[in-house]
């Protein structure tokens, strides 16, 4: 507690032998005597009153009774005194606010007292007392001391700032106050610029979007001009806000290295780390050529291996912070080696982090020495240790293919210590080796099975029995040791049971005759006396594989095996450039961004390190060439799965802003998005030439071609005489679009259901962008913020196209509106029904999620109208099977006007006729997916007030049919 430091401090001002009297009393009535005391006229009694008033507060003791007392003990000219009334002012006025209020005057006044120490006093302590009633009182005082002459009251009122804005952040910003904070920065006084930046820093943490620290080269120099002059932690906020800053070139770049690097001299360890977080993030734009970027990298070697000789905690956070620099730059210490050699007093959690590094850092010049050193560990007393020597050996292995030879001896030759978990270990990484150089080291494996017995740690079996499976022809008794493992095979763990059973299915493939009774003999346990689903489903599989194609089985389940990485502990690179921003942080130590750690909105935006000069990972360069296949949806489509279940594990961050093109471009093989039914779509064009006109289902690509190529693919002549083909001699006029329907807003997520959370939606297709509407309402008595959504998987790739833009927090009984856009590019899977779309909405309280079904009009495409030769020879390829007949009654429309109407919604007339008083049109539409849905509709114009139409709807894909119609009978009769 603050109160409490500054009692530790207040308390040097004395004796420190005498002190201790205030904190023991044997007095009955203390609080009577006290408030006596507090209001004698003798100064030195009033004061030894009030330290004992602190003593018994610090002790826990409630003395709240005594605050009107201990206020009017304020006036006075005493320091020490004055400390000591504010450190329990400080405490109590929380609980008494009302009270409090009685102090403000003596602040106003303090704030104006001609001793400097006085007036910042008077404004440290009024950014401590947390009482709303009391703030706005101070504004005027600390305006006053953001101005004073004297830096130290300037640089304690810029700390006062960022304590105000966070219990009153509208007051602070209605005030001016950031305004005065950004001025500080260009403040004479060093001391008062890193506390400003502090401030704004702290200030802008909580409020992501503000921008309130704006950083220019002419803020930067000033920073760098006061870094020189400042404490400890006032460099470390200085440097903590040049990490922030992004250069414009790769010279600016290095003037900042340079004025920075004097601070890895510095004898703070956080100063240090904070510099290598600056040096680290603007080494990436200077060019590797530079002769300034070795001198750097030499540079940033002695200050990492200065902080290895500090005391155990702070060694192990430098280490988790040289881990992270290592994996992103490994050059830097790569001739330090030694320094990460493990003495024999070394923490555990010290060992183990330098043994990480040593093998990230291990490498043909230096791995004779690693390996000796490996070895001796190996032989120590602590076992957590001698695993991980053990498994660094193998790793040694893995990595460094010249010393696999030496690293398989020394295994070999630990194996025969015979120590228990020594030779488990071993077991495990020789299995790693085998997978890294096939027969290359095969000739160790009698040496393993003779260890077999000593075998009890589930990862050592499971590493056994793949060794045994995978080399069944080498090993003569291979069946003999398989079978000794199933004798207890319900007792294992399912891990070694996995494993078992692959191995057995592998021998049995390899040494069918011999071994058909044990492969039954673990398929049957396997599956009928395991209630472990993925044992039994692995079972199935290979019983199926057995017992239809063995030749299959043999090519799946012997397949050759994919090399394993040489580093497969790496942290992932977007993390790993993540946490280099966050270098001399907790999340440098934790290994994890902060928004895994930290509640709330703190600390959870995302830094990234900016791209290398000439890298060509500029922002302009990233929207150039993006047109074509890189648009399509992914082509792999899901065929099952739980899908609340993938809901439930959606990443429920805002999106990533794009635009949704009115005209997406679509694989071919995206299209199979509604299972067998287009399976005839991924036909090779080539097999449609020269093909009968009649039906031939070989026309299947034609619906996946661009409707102007299609009449020469198909070999189509350009005058088609006779029967359906008259009806292109007879096309009707077709008016304007009338604009598309857009459906009334319904309820999808009852307020009951959401805690509080009402919404209500529809869709809508506006200017070729497909717009999600909502309503949001807040019916619940606490404010509602950090809104994200985030869809399901469905049939036609819908997904948000941008974040959903909540922009002010939801207060109760309050609604909003909002219009999320939509792309067709999101994963694709099959609903049930079609049009089925699953939500997931998140707020500051809860995730929520509703389904809802969109129109199928909202995937039509504008450029759906096919040329009339094309409709005709598709209408023609399309089999009888796949057309539909529906009816549409009550529709009041003549066929004009029904046609401008359907046009709106991007159905579109190609044709008319008139037969017999009926008017027949003839129309197309296109999906976002490249589908292609043609129709024939045919109005009765007998009755003026009833018109009916027939419908009949053709489609590669006729599950689309009955939700087409669906949308004509949305659209005529709205």
């Amino acid at each position: 507690m603050e109160w409490a430091s500054q009692l530790c401090e207040n308390r040097g001002l004395g004796s420190k032998m005498t002190d201790s009297k205030y904190f023991t009393t044997t007095k009955k009535g203390e609080i009577f005597e006290l408030k006596a005391e507090l209001n004698s006229d003798k100064k030195e009694k009033k004061k030894e009153a009030v330290k004992k008033v602190i003593a018994s507060m610090t002790v826990g003791k409630d003395v709240s009774a005594l605050f009107p007392d201990v206020v009017n003990c304020m006036q006075t000219d005493n320091l020490e005194l004055k400390k000591l009334v504010y450190l329990y002012l400080m405490n109590y006025a929380k609980s008494q606010p009302d009270m409090a209020i009685m102090a403000v005057n003596t602040f106003v006044k303090d704030c104006e007292d001609p001793n400097p120490l006085i007036r910042a006093l008077a404004v440290r302590t009024m950014g401590c007392i947390r009482v709303d009633k009391i703030t706005e009182y101070l504004c005027e005082p600390l305006r006053k001391c953001l101005k004073d002459e004297d830096p130290y009251v300037r640089k304690t009122a810029a700390v006062c700032v960022a304590k105000l804005h966070d219990i009153n952040a509208q007051l602070v910003e209605d005030q001016g106050f950031l305004d005065t904070l950004k001025d500080l920065i260009s403040d004479s006084n060093p001391m008062v610029v890193a506390n400003a930046v502090a401030a704004l820093s702290e200030i802008a943490e909580s409020h992501p979007n503000s921008n309130l620290l704006d950083l220019n080269p002419q803020t930067i120099n000033k920073l760098l001009t006061a870094l020189n002059e400042c404490t400890e932690w006032g460099q470390i906020f200085i440097l903590d806000c040049l990490a922030n800053y992004m250069p414009r070139d790769d010279r600016e770049s290095q003037s900042i290295c340079e004025r920075v690097t004097p601070r890895l001299s510095h004898a703070n360890s956080a100063v240090v780390l904070s510099a290598v977080k600056v040096l680290m993030k603007f080494m990436e734009m200077l060019p590797k050529d530079l002769d300034y970027y070795g001198t750097l990298l030499k540079k940033l070697a002695p200050p990492l291996v200065t902080l290895l000789s500090a005391e155990p905690e702070l060694q192990y956070v430098a280490l988790r912070n040289i881990n992270l620099i290592v994996q992103k730059r490994p050059e830097i210490l790569k001739h330090e080696m030694k320094v990460f050699f493990v003495k024999y007093n070394d923490p555990i959690y010290v060992k183990l982090e330098k043994l990480d590094i040593m093998i990230r850092l291990a490498s043909q010049a230096n791995i004779a020495q690693v390996l000796a050193e490996l070895k001796e560990y190996a032989t120590e007393v602590d076992v957590d240790f001698v695993r991980k020597a053990v498994r660094a050996i193998g790793r040694c292995a893995i990595k460094v293919e010249q010393s696999a030879e030496r690293c398989v001896s020394t295994l070999l030759d630990l194996i025969q210590t015979k120590v228990n978990y020594v030779v488990q270990e071993a077991i495990v990484v020789i299995k790693d080796i085998f997978r890294k150089y096939p027969n290359k080291y095969e000739s160790v494996i009698a040496t393993l099975c003779e260890n077999l017995d000593s075998l009890d740690e589930p990862e050592a079996r499971a590493a056994m029995i793949w060794i045994v499976g995978e080399y069944a022809e080498r090993i003569d008794n291979a069946d003999e040791l398989l079978e000794s493992f199933l004798e207890g095979f319900h007792d294992e763990s399912t891990q070694v049971q996995l494993q078992l059973l692959t191995a057995i299915v592998k021998l049995f493939l390899k040494k069918p005759t011999e071994t058909q009774e044990l492969v039954q003999q673990v398929l049957s346990l396997a599956t009928q006396d395991s209630d472990n689903p993925d044992l039994r489903d692995r079972g199935y599989i290979y019983w199926r594989l057995l017992s239809t194609d063995p030749v299959a089985a043999k090519e799946v389940v012997l397949a050759e095996k994919p090399l394993i990485s040489e580093e497969t502990d790496l942290i992932e690179p977007t993390l790993l450039e993540e946490l280099i921003c966050h270098i001399g942080t907790l999340a440098s130590v934790y290994h994890k961004p902060p928004s895994a750690f930290v509640e709330g909105s703190r600390g959870v935006q995302h830094k990234r390190i900016p791209a290398r000069a000439g890298s060509g990972e500029s922002a302009e360069s990233s929207d150039v060439g993006q047109s074509g296949p890189s648009e399509a949806p992914p082509a792999v489509i899901p065929s099952q799965g739980d899908l609340l279940g993938d809901l439930l594990n959606l990443d429920l961050a805002p999106p990533t802003a794009t635009v949704p093109s009115v005209q997406p471009s679509m694989q071919m093989g995206a299209m199979d998005l509604l299972g067998g039914g287009l399976d005839s779509l991924m036909g090779d064009e080539s097999d449609t030439l020269g093909g009968d006109i009649g039906g031939s289902p070989s026309m299947g690509a034609g619906l996946g071609v661009a409707p102007a190529a299609m009449p020469t693919a198909l070999g189509i002549a350009p005058a088609v005489g006779g029967g359906l083909g008259d009806l292109f001699d007879l096309g009707g006029g077709v008016g304007m679009p009338t604009g598309s329907y857009v459906a009334p807003k319904t309820v999808w997520l009852p307020a009951m259901k959401a805690k509080g959370l009402e919404i209500s939606g529809t869709f809508a297709r506006r200017g070729g962008i497909i717009q999600m509407d909502l309503t949001l309402t807040n019916k619940a008595m606490s404010v509602m913020t950090d809104f994200a959504i985030q869809f399901n998987r469905n049939s036609f790739g819908l997904a948000p196209a941008g974040p959903l833009q909540v922009l002010t927090p939801l207060s109760p009984n309050q609604t909003i509106d909002v219009s999320l856009p939509l792309s067709t590019s999101g994963p694709v899977m099959k609903m049930e029904p079609l049009n089925n779309l699953q939500v997931a909405v998140k707020n500051n309280i809860d995730v929520f999620y509703f389904s809802c079904q969109y129109p199928l009009s909202l995937i039509f495409v504008e450029d759906g109208k096919m040329e009339r030769q094309v409709f005709l020879a598709t209408w023609k390829d399309i089999p009888n099977d796949n057309e539909a007949q529906f009816q549409i009654k009550d529709i009041h429309l003549n066929s004009d006007a029904a046609s401008n109407k359907l046009q709106g919604s991007n159905i579109f007339t190609i044709a008319k006729r008139t037969v017999e008083g009926q008017d027949m049109l003839y129309q197309s539409v296109k999906l976002t997916n490249g589908i292609w849905v043609l129709a024939e509709m045919r109005i009765q114009t007998g009755n003026p007030n009833y018109t009916e139409m027939e419908l009949s709807i053709k489609c590669r894909a006729p599950e689309v049919c009955q939700f087409v119609f669906l949308c004509y009978e949305l659209v005529l009769k709205n």
